[in-house]
């Protein structure tokens, strides 16, 4: 059960995502294309695809290499999104008429720099919340109010974790060095898969049955099914998953230095917005952190939303806090039986870790009643979820 920073104020209920137009995405430029450069920012409106798909389609569509594609950030494909890909050694012309299949080309301008990720300010969102409440206008205001005063909880979120909602449990076994458990994992739990082929699979790999659990593996599982086969063919677990691709296993990976990150903003939510002596504090106008030596005088800065306390996306390079939050974020690694060394795997797969702040601003919060719907529109900056919020003002079940 989520705890939420809003606890004393009731939610709204409802539902979302009934159709790709409850919920609309707009990217927030970090910077505007100059006009000259050997890049074509191309902004786009997508529905019913990935950022990935979006990649892949532009790349046939232009002849060129999907890798040499670069864009700001992931957007989800059940939902109406706008958001600016940067295509190398092309012109305006190229792009215009373009016709694929759930895109719209917007505009296109020339820029001298591949946009990569990061390289945004935020994100801006319209969400529709079909069945409130009757009171459920007044009680969204009531949250954002008190969201807008405190900050939103940082949290990355159930989505972050995979269709099964175990993919930081894949990323943990690989830290621990427990390969069969990662692949245990990455099979699944055949009680929470829906597609029936892939229930079947799993099904039988975890009775023992090798050959049926390949063959009934749908398509589009394409690394589990190599994963079984390099097994079958007497390959060791640790050697059968680090042969999966490089993304997909630091995903997981991140998914679980993500999942510890939440667990650190609960064990914070009641003080949010206290610094303590130790804090690495964070500087929202540029991202730097530094060490809180005197939170008497930091806590004038904390209120006015200038800067905000942090806890660690674990990794070799992460620097802890010190004083009581340091011990509450090394407590949390020695329960894991880890060390920040364990995040310095080899492979391509070393986790460096950064830090991140507890909570977040929302700007420009507003809800307006359209028909018998609730409509949300508010801003977070780069990296933040949309779900957090939501989660926040209706108190159900974690948004899909």
């Amino acid at each position: 059960m989520t705890d939420f920073l809003t606890s004393q104020l009731p939610g709204t209920d409802g539902v979302i995502r009934q159709q790709p137009e409850d919920f609309q995405v707009e990217e927030i430029p970090l910077y505007e294309p100059c006009g000259a450069g050997d890049h074509l920012y191309v902004s786009v409106e997508k529905c019913g695809l990935t950022t990935y798909d979006l990649l892949r389609e532009l790349a046939n569509a232009l002849n060129c290499k999907e890798r040499d594609l670069g864009y700001a950030g992931l957007k989800d494909a059940k939902a109406i999104t706008r958001q600016t890909v940067s295509v190398p050694l092309r012109k305006p012309d190229d792009v215009k008429g373009l016709e694929i299949p759930g895109v719209t080309i917007l505009s296109a301008c020339l820029h001298r720099n591949k946009l990569r990720p990061g390289h945004l300010a935020g994100n801006h969102f319209r969400i529709r919340i079909h069945q409130p409440n009757p009171d459920g206008l007044q009680r969204a205001k009531a949250i954002l109010d008190m969201l807008e005063k405190a900050g939103v909880p940082n949290r990355f979120g159930d989505q972050r974790y995979g269709a099964l909602g175990n993919s930081h449990l894949i990323g943990r076994a690989i830290l621990r060095d427990d390969y069969s458990a990662a692949i245990d994992e990455i099979i699944g739990d055949p009680t929470k898969i829906i597609h029936a082929g892939w229930q079947q699979a799993a099904e039988a790999y975890h009775s023992g049955d090798m050959e049926t659990a390949i063959t009934k593996l749908p398509r589009h599982c394409r690394p589990e099914r190599r994963l079984l086969e390099m097994i079958s063919g007497g390959k060791s677990s640790r050697k059968a998953v680090r042969a999966m691709p490089r993304k997909l296993l630091r995903l997981y990976l991140s998914a679980y230095q993500s999942s510890l990150f939440d667990r650190l903003v609960d064990m914070r939510l009641t003080n949010l917005k206290q610094i303590l002596l130790g804090d690495l504090a964070y500087k929202h106008i540029n991202g730097a952190c530094f060490l809180v030596t005197d939170p008497a005088v930091d806590q004038a800065r904390v209120e006015s939303f200038e800067i905000s306390p942090t806890a660690p996306l674990y990794g070799y390079k992460t620097k802890l806090a010190e004083g009581q939050t340091g011990l509450l974020e090394q407590s949390l690694l020695d329960k894991e039986q880890l060390t920040l060394e364990s995040f310095n795997l080899s492979g391509g797969l070393a986790m460096a870790g950064e830090r991140r702040p507890l909570r977040v601003p929302i700007q420009a919060p507003e809800c307006i009643m359209d028909g018998d719907d609730l409509q949300l529109s508010f801003s977070l900056p780069k990296g933040c979820f949309a779900t957090t919020v939501l989660a926040e003002v209706m108190k159900t079940e974690a948004p899909a």
